[in-house]
């Protein structure tokens, strides 16, 4: 059974995974023996992200990419499959989200989020998929969001972006699955970065941050999720494990989506 998540060989482009969740994913599939190659929109943080995967024993590939850019991305999976090889697995994992309410949001900053969680995935995937295709089939996990099903205050582009994500990973995988391509989306919860580490810092008397209250009331795991938690779900659907599993989102929340949440 365990070679059935053996990625051993297999070639998987995580984007923007020089840190954070990313990193998490391509870190966990490269200890599944995957050979990983990410972006990055800058030198630096390229660089930044190769002396991380070295500090782990990881030899990874690295790229400075826009992926917004459809003639930059189809030149960076040109460079990919010479250099390295043809994509097996790809993770379209690079993400922003602004937080405004929507009135005083204007139609530039939605369209921003909208360009880079929603149309780079349609960009990337549609560089990978014909070489996928004439390879014998293949993998494309998007990172999706809670936002996919659920809506908050301030993130009305998100939201907009990750719901679309969530649709167009079920239309990858109803219009390419006849070509053995899995499409799939991960969708995390809460997770413990040093993005929201501000939120998790007890207060002045002790007491907990009040967004940390709010999500642990939320979460039947009581408790925030760790970007290593996302690892053991991308390798499975990276794998031969889940070859017949496909345009299904899969949230990685802790049960929130599942919950009411506690009385108050």
């Amino acid at each position: 059974m365990k070679n059935q998540f053996d990625l051993t060989g297999k070639v998987a482009l995580v984007t923007g995974a020089s840190y954070g969740i990313g990193f998490a994913i391509a870190t966990a599939m490269a200890e599944a023996g995957a050979v990983i190659v990410f972006n990055d929109i800058k030198q630096e943080l390229v660089d930044k992200g190769l002396a991380a995967y070295a500090g782990k024993g990881i030899k990874a590939h690295g790229y400075v990419c826009d992926v917004t850019d459809e003639d930059a991305v189809n030149q960076l999976v040109a460079k990919i499959e010479a250099e390295v090889g043809v994509i097996d697995i790809l993770v379209n994992n690079a993400g922003i989200i602004k937080r405004i309410p929507m009135v005083e949001m204007s139609a530039r900053d939605f369209r921003q989020v909208i360009d880079v969680d929603l149309n780079a995935p349609f960009i990337v995937s549609k560089a990978v998929i014909p070489s996928m295709i004439k390879k014998g089939g293949g993998k494309i996990i998007n990172i999706c969001s809670m936002m996919s099903e659920l809506g908050r205050e301030t993130v009305s582009a998100y939201a907009a972006a990750k719901g679309g994500l969530k649709m167009l990973t079920k239309n990858i995988a109803s219009e390419y699955g006849q070509y053995n391509i899995q499409c799939n989306g991960i969708g995390p919860g809460y997770i413990a970065t040093p993005q929201t580490a501000p939120l998790r810092e007890p207060q002045p008397d002790g007491s907990k941050h009040p967004f940390d209250q709010f999500i642990l009331a939320k979460t039947p795991a009581n408790r925030w999720g760790e970007a290593s938690d996302l690892g053991g779900p991308a390798v499975f659907l990276a794998s031969a494990a889940s070859d017949f599993v496909n345009g299904h989102i899969l949230y990685v929340d802790g049960g929130i989506l599942a919950y009411i949440g506690k009385q108050p």
